[in-house]
């Protein structure tokens, strides 16, 4: 029989990897890539994820494999389009 502190770690232990787990799975299931489905494709040498028609109307991400490729299409999906294009923030950008 455990003491009642084993017991106690195991619990804090348990409830720490349900809560890890639970909190990656949210991650997960609210990804733009997993709401909005891009396109994978290969583009030369690297995996492009595209959502829209193309580069210039859509949203992009590029990488050396397509887990890469999508982690790079969830960044550039929250990305204002000044940061996108190199151009100066509009005003409602900056707020």
């Amino acid at each position: 029989m455990l003491s009642p502190d084993n017991q106690q770690l195991i619990v804090d232990s348990a409830t720490f990897h349900i809560d890890q787990a639970a909190r990656m799975f949210r991650e997960l299931v609210t990804s733009p890539a997993v709401r909005y489905r891009p396109t994978l494709s290969m583009d030369g040498d690297q995996w492009c994820a595209l959502y829209g028609a193309n580069l210039q109307d859509g949203v992009a991400g590029f990488g050396k494999s397509p887990e890469q490729a999508i982690i790079a299409f969830d960044k550039a999906w929250s990305e204002p389009v000044s940061r996108r294009w190199n151009r100066p923030p509009s005003a409602a950008e900056k707020e």
